[in-house]
């Protein structure tokens, strides 16, 4: 006897599932390169507990009074830097990352992205995948090196959404992938071809990672020995007679000590101990942004040439190149192993 399935009663309300989405989760942007919008968008991001671990009772006054009414403006305009007509560039490649995979999986799974700050939100986009009847999701926070005011604040608000649906969909986080083959082979074949193209030979690559308060490590935070991890074995990798390979951390933000030694500081120094020729990779950023392009590219080189540098090169990130787009399947298809 063949099983047959109840149909369902008249009155039944309409009920949209069995399918497996996937998120694609980067930082944030602002809407737009104007004050107000960075304003707006600095509010959420620098009001997120996780960024800022200081008692909101002693932080929100400096943050309103002080912060809010000086920095939008210069931030504004180093956005308006590297704006394009697709919009801000992490966005833009986000959004390009996510229809590449979509492409890669096929039909049997929903792909979507959203902003960490800003928009797309994250319970924007969660809730559209629930809606379109994604009853499982792979929630990919595109950090290789953990960081709990990265990686943890994107499941934060995540489980903010879950808390306010009756009927929850079944969520699985992306690990941190520091160390894993994929992206390691990745940054190895990316990298690679960009040096051998360079119209020089560089001195130093530097390998250049997103600041965090030296607090965060003191408080057990993975994320120094994870940034650590990966220069480690990416320089054996592409490491080249003639090239040192030093690590530093940039963005800094604030009177506090941050993790060291700065990716600007070390800028000038290396070229006053005669450095000329300097390329620079980011492997913590999945996509360029306004830390890559305006704060390296722009701001790093006019720095270094005016310090005696004579050549530099800012290499971009994996974005949604094929040796990326390689990088982002694999760790999806692990993550989804028995879903699909």
């Amino acid at each position: 006897m063949t099983w047959q399935p109840q149909s369902l009663p008249a009155d039944h309300p309409p009920a949209n599932s069995g399918k497996v989405g996937v998120l694609l989760v980067n930082l944030g942007t602002p809407d737009a390169p104007d004050t107000k919008s960075v304003k707006r968008y600095l509010a959420e991001f620098l009001s997120d507990k996780r960024v800022v671990e200081i008692p909101q009772i002693a932080w929100q006054p400096i943050l309103r009074g002080i912060i809010l009414n000086t920095r939008p403006k210069k931030s504004a305009h180093a956005y308006q830097q590297v704006w394009s007509e697709d919009g801000s560039p992490l966005a833009a490649i986000t959004r390009r990352q996510a229809e590449a995979l979509q492409v890669r999986l096929g039909e049997q799974v929903l792909v979507d992205w959203a902003m960490r700050y800003g928009n797309p939100s994250i319970d924007n986009r969660l809730r559209a995948l629930k809606d379109a009847g994604c009853e499982r999701i792979l929630l990919a926070p595109l950090y290789p090196q953990y960081s709990g005011a990265t990686t943890a604040t994107v499941a934060d608000k995540a489980a903010d959404t879950l808390r306010d649906l009756r009927w929850q969909m079944t969520l699985r986080t992306l690990p941190p992938y520091h160390d894993h083959p994929a992206y390691l082979d990745a940054l190895e074949a990316d990298l690679t071809h960009q040096l051998d193209a360079l119209p020089f030979a560089p001195e130093v690559l530097m390998l250049s990672f997103h600041g965090m308060p030296q607090r965060t490590l003191e408080l057990g935070d993975p994320y120094h020995c994870h940034c650590h991890k990966t220069a480690r074995l990416l320089g054996e990798r592409i490491g080249r007679d003639g090239m040192r390979i030093v690590t530093t951390f940039q963005s800094r933000f604030g009177p506090a000590k941050w993790l060291e030694p700065a990716t600007d500081t070390t800028i000038d120094e290396l070229a006053a101990q005669g450095t000329k020729r300097l390329a620079v990779a980011m492997p913590g950023f999945s996509a360029d942004c306004l830390e890559t392009l305006e704060e390296i590219a722009i701001q790093g080189k006019e720095q270094f040439l005016d310090a005696g540098g004579s050549d530099f090169a800012a290499l971009t990130c994996l974005n949604d190149s094929a040796p990326g787009m390689d990088m982002v399947e694999a760790l999806a298809r692990q993550e989804l192993s028995g879903w699909i």
